[in-house]
């Protein structure tokens, strides 16, 4: 999974001309599912999304405060194009996305648990595989990119081929 987070002093989801959701002051979530992704990786998203320091402290402290901690606000968007791949030409690849019905699955999932990793009421989310005016105001502006990735299965190690006997 990827995510590309920023920190907003407002942010807001929009489809069909209706608001969707909007938040005050916190961090926009543009988050995208890979094939082969799994519940693993979208808890461990969910978990850097709601733990990644983005505030100072009372002190003057640099990057110190998570979106908890400042009591603020996230807002989640399903952005698939995060996962585009432009290595031939000037068109878009989007073969790195996993496919709808995975995708949204994985998405909620990893919705829910910033929601539930947080206070639901904090939390809102765009529309799945919808055409959405997303508007925000940056603060800093800060902007991470977050991913996650399954843990590749190691290859089994090579033999090496049997030395050939020699001729008799």
């Amino acid at each position: 999974m990827k995510a590309i987070i920023q920190r907003v002093l407002s942010a807001s989801v929009t489809v069909d001309k209706q608001l969707v959701s909007s938040i005050g002051k916190g961090v926009l979530v543009f988050a995208a599912v890979a094939p082969g992704d799994t519940e693993k990786e979208a808890d461990s998203l969910a978990s850097k999304v709601l733990k990644v320091k983005l505030w100072d402290d009372d002190a003057g402290g640099r990057w110190k405060k998570n979106v908890q901690e400042i009591g603020g606000e996230v807002l989640c968007i399903s952005q698939f194009t995060l996962l585009a791949s432009m290595k031939k030409g000037n068109k878009p690849d989007f073969h790195g996305a996993a496919g709808g019905d995975e995708a949204r699955r994985l998405y909620q999932y990893f919705f829910e648990k910033v929601r539930h990793g947080y206070a639901p009421d904090k939390v809102q989310d765009g529309v799945f595989q919808a055409m959405m005016e997303v508007a925000l105001v940056n603060d800093g502006p800060v902007t991470l990119e977050l991913s996650v990735a399954p843990k590749a299965v190691p290859k089994a190690e090579a033999i090496p081929p049997l030395a050939s006997a020699p001729p008799n």
